[in-house]
């Protein structure tokens, strides 16, 4: 009975401890940081369609149409460009419209970064003895994230030794 009981304690324990060492402790991240990361991918997709843009517009040329239909037999090949033609217009207007939007995104981002570090560095300046206390105690919990790492798998080790031989010694005894 009293090795099921000292089994069944040791489980909960390990189950805590398995529980408490997989909680991470999350820093701040830099405002602008953020801001930063968006704008160069809006910059790459802006780039991106660009490249795009600048695909269609030389398909658009009448002598690349051409060519486009030179292999194909048709007996109304003027219908089949002027499709050709259609659908290009139509995916180059829509390449356009993604590019203004994306425009727009990098302008808004653009003046938001530089908001976002002055309003961290506003903070900075303001912040009080109680936040810098605050600051040190949680460098000091991630240090003892650190050691409790190393501390609680010995002491379940050292609990497990002791288990096993207090259950040998008593399984002796009788």
């Amino acid at each position: 009975m009293q090795l099921r009981a000292a089994l069944v304690l040791l489980f909960i324990v390990l189950v805590v401890t398995a529980n408490v060492a997989a909680q991470d402790v999350t820093s701040p991240v830099e405002p602008g940081a953020k801001l930063r990361q968006q704008l160069f991918e809006v910059q790459g997709k802006e780039a991106e369609l660009r490249i795009q843009l600048e695909q269609i517009v030389e398909a658009l040329k009448p002598e690349n149409i051409e060519r486009t239909f030179a292999g194909i037999g048709s007996t109304k090949p003027e219908e089949l460009r002027e499709h050709r033609r259609r659908l290009l217009n139509i995916e180059k207007d829509g390449v356009l419209a993604q590019l203004k939007i994306l425009e727009q995104r990098r302008s808004h981002l653009e003046t938001a970064i530089p908001a976002a570090e002055a309003e961290a560095y506003l903070q900075s300046a303001r912040q009080s003895p109680k936040a810098s206390t605050q600051t040190l105690m949680a460098q000091d919990v991630h240090s003892f994230v650190g050691l409790r790492l190393f501390i609680v798998p010995a002491v379940i080790i050292v609990m497990l030794i002791i288990g096993a031989v207090t259950f040998l010694t008593v399984k002796r005894a009788f």
